[in-house]
C-alpha cells in the first residue's frame, strides 16, 4: 500500500496506522507551529498485520522501516511513527539515519517516570502492551529510576474504533479509566487514538498522559533546531 499525502521537503513527516491520526497532528500543527509543514503517510496494513500476529515480526519490522526511510528520504526534517505498535521499529533505525526517526510516545514515557514510580499502561490492543512496557523501561533505565507497571487491556472497545464508531470508543475507553487510576501514580495511554478519552474523564486520582501533544512537542523541537 503506497504512501499518501507526502510533499516534498516536509519538516515533519508522520507515519500513521489510521487516518483519522493525520486531523489530529494537522489541528496540533495549526495550533502549536503553524511555520512547519507536515506530511503524511497511512499504513493501516502495519498495523493490521501486527494485530495478525499478536507481535512485531521481522518482516514487519522491515516494512515500518522501508515506510520510515521512504519519509526520510522525501526529504523530512523530522520522522515520526504515531503507531506504538510499530514504535520499537522506528527507535532502531533511527541509529542508522542522518534524519531523526521519532516514536510517538517516547518523549510521553519520560514523562511519565518523571510523574512517579507506579506507571499505569492502558491499552485497546493487546500487541501494544508488551512495546509501551519496554518503552517506559528504558525511559526509566535513562532516568535512573525504578518503576511498577501495571497493564490494563480494553480490548473490547476496539472494534468501535475499527468500525469508526468514535464515540463509543472514547467513551468505552473513558468508562474503564477510572478504575485503572486506582492505586497507580500515572496512567499512560499507550495509543494515539486513546487520546480524546481523556477529556471525557472528570477527576481521576491519577493525571493521565497521552502520546499525540507530547510527541508532536518533541517533534517540534528537533525540526526547528534542523
Amino acid at each position: 500500500m503506497p504512501p499518501a499525502h507526502i510533499p516534498h521537503g516536509a519538516a515533519i513527516a508522520f507515519l500513521h496506522t489510521a487516518a483519522i491520526h493525520i486531523e489530529t497532528f494537522n489541528a496540533l500543527g495549526r495550533e502549536i507551529a503553524p511555520e512547519l509543514s507536515l506530511a503524511h503517510a497511512v499504513r493501516e496494513d502495519l498495523l493490521s498485520a501486527a494485530e495478525k500476529a499478536g507481535f512485531v515480526t521481522p518482516a514487519l519490522d522491515m516494512k515500518t522501516q522501508e515506510a520510515l526511510i521512504a519519509l526520510a528520504e522525501g526529504g523530512a526534517r523530522v520522522v515520526v511513527c504515531t503507531c506504538s505498535t510499530l514504535g520499537a521499529s522506528a527507535e532502531a533505525l533511527s541509529a542508522e539515519m542522518n534524519v531523526p526517526i521519532l516514536r510517538i510516545d517516547r518523549a510521553m514515557a519520560d514523562l511519565a517516570v518523571e510523574a512517579g514510580r507506579v506507571i499505569g499502561v492502558c491499552a485497546c490492543i493487546p500487541a501494544t502492551v508488551p512495546n509501551t512496557q519496554t518503552l517506559i523501561r528504558s525511559s526509566a533505565a535513562r532516568a535512573g529510576r525504578e518503576v511498577e507497571i501495571r497493564s490494563f487491556v480494553f480490548d473490547d472497545v476496539w472494534t468501535s474504533f475499527r468500525e469508526g464508531r468514535l464515540t463509543d470508543y472514547y467513551e468505552g475507553i473513558a468508562a474503564r479509566l477510572q478504575k485503572a487510576a486506582e492505586g497507580v501514580d500515572v496512567l499512560v495511554l499507550a495509543q494515539a487514538s486513546m487520546a480524546p478519552a481523556a477529556a471525557l474523564c472528570g477527576d481521576l486520582p491519577a493525571p493521565i498522559l497521552s502520546s499525540p501533544r507530547i510527541g508532536f512537542e518533541a517533534a517540534t523541537r528537533l525540526a526547528r533546531a534542523r
